[in-house]
């Protein structure tokens, strides 16, 4: 079913609710596309049907963009979505019978920069324009080839500079818009964290998965990675893949 949870055109999501009683765990999946309009939240569908047919609820997130390739910044407006999104499960889950105890964000790409970073949001200042008033608390992340350095070129990937879109600048022009949204920058986290990254995977380097678990385990968080042999880039959100079983298991593992 597609609920909204803002005013917005592109502040809605897809919840899926498994049959019978609850409380049901959650994963809030969030797409990639390189936090441009390029894709939306059906890329991500899918998968969500299949979780649910495990005993996952699934709220499948939609959120403001940038264009490709535009002039337009998605901060603050991208962030405050995601967060706005994640926060809307308080209002979903008596309804629905949600354990807020057990939500789990699972994004792929830039999906999975939203996802870890919404992880770390608790821990902004609450003067922060991005954090929101009262972030729900995750019990765990889990990223699908994700960008989780923002800042590097590498981990950029395909993304290219749409982060600085994104950011409204580069590094060097805005850094404390980067401290505030850069997995890289927010650990510890202190929420666990899976990493599922394919070895074949020529859009996301499997190296920035590799360089930020080793970077994330060094400031103290529990953080581990999935390395799914000869998989690329989609094969790690597509159900029909070979490599999907190997990616749903440790989906499952992260609740």
């Amino acid at each position: 079913m597609l609920i909204s949870y803002g005013s917005e055109p592109d502040q809605f999501g897809e919840l899926r609710v498994p049959p019978g009683r609850g409380p049901h765990p959650v994963a809030v999946l969030l797409h990639g596309g390189c936090w441009t309009t390029i894709f939306g939240l059906e890329q991500m569908s899918d998968m969500g049907e299949d979780l649910t047919q495990r005993g996952i609820a699934t709220w499948n997130v939609e959120f403001r963009r940038i264009t490709y390739g535009g002039t337009d910044s998605g901060h603050p407006e991208t962030f405050l979505d995601v967060g706005a999104a994640i926060d809307k499960l308080r209002t979903l889950a008596p309804i629905y019978d949600l354990d807020l105890d057990e939500v789990v964000t699972v994004g792929h790409s830039a999906g999975g920069h939203l996802g870890v970073w919404a992880a770390a949001r608790p821990n902004l200042p609450t003067t922060s324009p991005i954090r929101g008033t009262n972030p729900l608390p995750l019990s765990a992340a889990v990223s699908l080839a994700g960008v989780l350095d923002i800042a590097d070129p590498v981990a950029r990937g395909a993304c290219g500079t749409l982060a600085d879109q994104l950011l409204g600048g580069t590094p060097t022009d805005v850094p404390e818009r980067y401290a505030e949204s850069n997995p890289s920058e927010l650990v510890p986290i202190g929420v666990r964290q899976v990493l599922i990254h394919g070895t074949a995977d020529d859009i996301i380097p499997l190296s920035s998965s590799e360089n930020y678990r080793e970077h994330a385990r060094d400031a103290g968080d529990h953080v581990s990675l999935k390395k799914v042999h000869n998989a690329d880039h989609f094969d790690v959100i597509t159900p029909t893949s070979p490599k999907w079983p190997q990616v749903r298991g440790r989906i499952l593992s992260a609740f």
